[in-house]
């Protein structure tokens, strides 16, 4: 929680005033210590995707020497998969986290039990029927690289999305870091805005044509952090 009103306007690319229009009807996820407001990123950044809000390209990154993750190279790791089975939310993600390509020493059960931890907390359903699947805060773990898992389900799924739409397509984020966790859901939060994305994923094609559609992504975030 060290970011102030100010560090949270521009990072949502809002004014000081919404921000607080916010806080006051208890929408954003903040802390107060003394008279003042802070914000953790993790939380902004979660909280601007299951919302739908525009985020500043600061938001895509922090100071680090390390380098940021793209979703092209995260998809490659963590991988796409099709026809994934379960008949409600806990049942897709246990199917999720069984399929996911993680090192055996991973413990599985307990990245079930936080996945289905943060549901309890409040929809990770993104809306027109995908879903975000991720822990409260990230989930750091022993893997060589930051993964996200593409997984198209066999039938939909209620996941209590805001529009009510069922849940027919997943991305689950693992990373060794947290800022490779934040990395991820800031390219897959701004790529879910994305038309031409959302059309793709809808269609469900091959491997290929997904990986073109976020080898793009990735470069017009390329683009707007060089802007």
């Amino acid at each position: 929680m060290n970011l102030t009103v100010r560090d949270a306007a521009q990072l949502l690319s809002v004014s000081e005033k919404t921000i607080y229009r916010w806080i006051a009807r208890q929408k954003l996820p903040t802390a107060r210590i003394g008279d003042q407001y802070r914000f953790n990123r993790a939380e902004l950044l979660e909280w601007a995707t299951a919302n739908q809000v525009r985020v500043s390209p600061a938001l895509f990154s922090e100071d680090s020497r390390e380098p940021a993750p793209s979703l092209c190279e995260s998809l490659n790791a963590g991988g796409i998969f099709y026809r994934v089975d379960g008949d409600n939310k806990e049942s897709v993600l246990a199917e999720v986290v069984r399929i996911m390509p993680l090192p055996p020493e991973v413990d599985k059960g307990y990245m079930l039990e936080v996945l289905l931890a943060r549901e309890s907390l409040g929809s990770t359903g993104f809306g027109d029927g995908i879903a975000l699947p991720h822990a409260r805060t990230p989930i750091v773990m022993h893997i060589p690289r930051p993964m996200v898992s593409l997984c198209f389900l066999e039938k939909p799924v209620d996941f209590g999305a805001i529009d009510k739409k069922p849940i027919h397509t997943l991305f689950v984020i693992a990373s060794p870091t947290i800022r490779g966790h934040l990395g991820i859901l800031s390219r897959i939060s701004f790529a879910l805005r994305d038309t031409g994305f959302q059309k793709i994923l809808g269609e469900r094609p091959l491997r290929d044509v997904i990986f073109s559609a976020a080898g793009r992504i990735d470069q017009l975030i390329s683009n707007l952090e060089s802007s």
